[in-house]
């Protein structure tokens, strides 16, 4: 690939992410994957990497907001305490998925320039 096609290699990465989802590593090897394509060391492996892993973050985020269309039916109380729910696990899980991904894109980034 191409060392300027961040947004590609990127793309890339999340498809690899999502489709190893079974594994508890998906978000390192996806990133790790998008790093090597990246093939810029290992600052620009991390970069594409957490884009990787934002990327990937979207379908969560979809099926929450699913979850998210419910809540008007709800009482205020179940309403207001389902939002910062949802809000605190989205957080959580696109931090969670970005960070794994920045560092699997660290480490593909290294393993190219290296190898």
């Amino acid at each position: 690939m191409a060392k300027e096609n961040t947004l590609i290699n990127a793309l890339i990465g999340a498809a690899v992410t999502v489709v190893l989802s079974f594994t508890g590593v998906s978000p390192l090897l996806g990133g790790a994957a998008a790093g090597y394509l990246q093939a810029n060391g290992p600052g620009d492996g991390a970069r594409v990497g957490a884009i990787s892993g934002i990327v990937a973050s979207l379908p969560l985020i979809l099926v929450l907001a699913l979850f998210a269309g419910a809540l008007p039916f709800a009482p205020i109380e179940f309403a207001a305490l389902g939002v910062v729910a949802i809000l605190f696990v989205v957080v959580f899980a696109v931090g969670f998925t970005a960070a794994l991904s920045a560092a699997g894109g660290y480490i593909g980034g290294y393993l190219e320039a290296e190898y």
